[in-house]
Formats: structure tokens, sequence, C-alpha cells
């Protein structure tokens, strides 16, 4: 498939659900699979690789791992595998369920993986793996958790969306719409704006940066001075919400108003709220763009319900620019 070949170029990638039970970990191993004589590495944030779903108690696939691959996984899953490896680094730090062990596999086998559960421990496990000689490493991400797909952490990612999120077509594709385009959001340009330290800042037309007194937009209210005194620009360094998006919409100066964001995933606001603030004139955008390699789709829910495949996937094609497969149903 061409986008194995897109995968090749980067030296990580995170393969990441909309939802529990959307294909996230058989895309992670038809994934593995393909690049299987690669020099590649692989981890999780949090807990994952369960044979059985714990919520739905619905069997699901397990990672298989093969010979001279290396991963990242926590003590209590390291010891429970069954197949030989060399251990190459053991963390100082420990998850709930142990430390993080970094082994390279002597055979193939299948492994439950559980690394790092904070991004900055992520991003080191990654830098950790890349120094024992891999080109690329994959990482799983947490359910209902976007933040390993973060152009901080990886270089690119490829997004798992199906039936398990909605068996109604038309908001599976509505959902997954409004993600492709928090994905798609334009650069900002002032890159350096990355090395401030947290908070809120206002940015003038002469591109003059002033630090406001609350420390995150989710205290905007308790904000005594005029926001827009300084200049229409905000970045923020943490998260933004409907609620602030709504507030920005009711100003008289909306068409001025820039909103910045690390990235995508400091985004949480809702498809209908930032519709109503674009159309009203305000603009969003983030200071690094995920680069989005893949969707995949897995049009069978945890209780069968299964969506036609075809139409799935068309309509979620003409959203993106962007190979859309089920993986299921490739051979290659």
């Amino acid at each position: 498939m061409p986008f194995i070949e897109e995968i090749k170029k980067l030296k990580s990638l995170s393969v990441v659900g909309l939802q529990k039970n959307t294909g996230k970990t058989e895309t992670l191993n038809y994934i593995i699979k393909r690049l299987k004589n690669e020099n590649i590495g692989m981890t999780s944030i949090g807990i994952d690789g369960e044979s059985t779903d714990q919520v739905t108690q619905t069997p699901k696939p397990e990672i298989k791992i093969y010979k001279n691959m290396i991963f990242a996984t926590a003590e209590k899953f390291y010891k429970a595998k069954k197949f030989t490896s060399e251990i190459l680094d053991v963390s100082a730090k420990t998850t709930s369920i142990g430390r993080v062990v970094i082994a390279r596999a002597l055979e193939e086998g299948k492994v439950l993986l559980a690394g790092p559960q904070d991004t900055v421990w992520i991003k080191q496990t990654i830098d950790k793996i890349n120094g024992f000689g891999t080109t690329l490493t994959l990482v799983d991400g947490a359910i209902s958790r976007l933040s390993p797909s973060s152009p901080a952490i990886t270089e690119g990612m490829v997004l798992a969306t199906g039936a398990a999120l909605t068996i109604n077509m038309k908001e599976l594709v509505k959902k997954t719409k409004h993600t492709i385009n928090l994905i798609n959001i334009e650069e900002f340009g002032m890159t350096h704006l990355k090395s401030l330290k947290n908070g809120v800042y206002m940015i003038n037309e002469s591109k003059e940066i002033k630090k406001l007194s609350i420390k995150s937009i989710l205290n905007f209210e308790k904000l005594e001075e005029d926001f827009f005194s300084y200049g229409n620009t905000i970045y923020t360094t943490g998260s933004i919400t409907d609620k602030f998006l709504k507030y920005l919409s009711k100003q008289k100066n909306i068409k001025k108003i820039t909103v910045v964001v690390k990235d995508f995933t400091k985004i949480f606001v809702t498809p209908e709220v930032l519709s109503i603030f674009k159309k009203r004139g305000g603009t969003l955008k983030v200071l690094k763009k995920t680069k989005l390699i893949a969707v995949t789709v897995n049009p069978t829910s945890p209780n069968g319900y299964t969506l036609n495949s075809l139409e799935l996937k068309n309509n979620i094609q003409e959203l993106t620019t962007v190979p859309v497969i089920n993986v299921r149903e490739e051979t290659v």
C-alpha cells in the first residue's frame, strides 16, 4: 500500500482510535506486518494489547512482534510474554504495573503493550528506542486520547474510525470529519511561540507578545483586563473549549480574532461551536500541524452490527486526500 511507503519516511508514527474498538490494534498489526523487515520499534501510551476487551468482553487482536523488533512495555506484561527477547533498558520510573522494559525480540511472538502514561515520558521512550538503531517507532495510542498524535511526540499519525463510534453512518462520518478538520488546521507561522512558558498570551499587529495574568484559557472569566486591549491574536499553551469559543463568537471584533494553540490535540470543541466561530469570522490556527498518513475504517460495531464498508470508505474518502482503507479487506 502507498501509505506504508509514506510511513517509512518517518521516525515516529502514532496509531490512534477515535473510540474503543474502531480497529486501532488491527491497524497497528497491519502496519507492523508490512514493516517486519524494517528496523522498527513500538510502544503504547497507557495500557493496551488485551486479548479481550475489558469493557465489552469482546475479542480483540493481540499485537504481534517479529524477530529483531524492539518494543517497550511494562514489567507485568513483559514477564507474561511467551517468546524470548533481549532486555536493552529498564526505566527508573514506574507505571501502575511496573517499570517500562525496552527489549529486542529474538523470535516472533505476541505481547501486551503498556507503555509510559504521560506524553513527556512517551517522547523520552521513543528517543531511547530510536537510540537502539530503529528507523521508525510506532506508538499505540491510548483509548479516547489523541495526545500521542501530537506533532510534538510523533511525526505522523494514522487515524482509526468505525462503527464502534456510532452505527449511524451520517453521524459517524460527521464525527470523523470533525477530527480530520482539526488535524488539517493551518499553521500560524510564529513557531518561536512554542518556547514560551505555560500561560495565555496576546499578540498585536506588530507581533509583539504580552503574557496575561491568567494561567489558562479555562480561567478566562477571571481575567480583569480587556482581552483585546493589546491585540487580537490569542495564543494559549493549554487547551480551548466550547465555552471560550462561544465567548469569542459574541465579540464585536470577531472577524479580527485569531486563536492559536500548540496543535490539534489541544482543541476540545464541538463541530457546531467551531462552525459558528468560523462563520462569524473567527480564525483558529496551530503552531504545528499533524501529518495525517491514512484513515482506517472498521465498519463492524462491538455488538455485531455492520455498516456497508464501501459506502463508509467512500464517504470518508471525500473528506481527505490521504488513503482510506479497511485493513481487513487488504491482502497486499
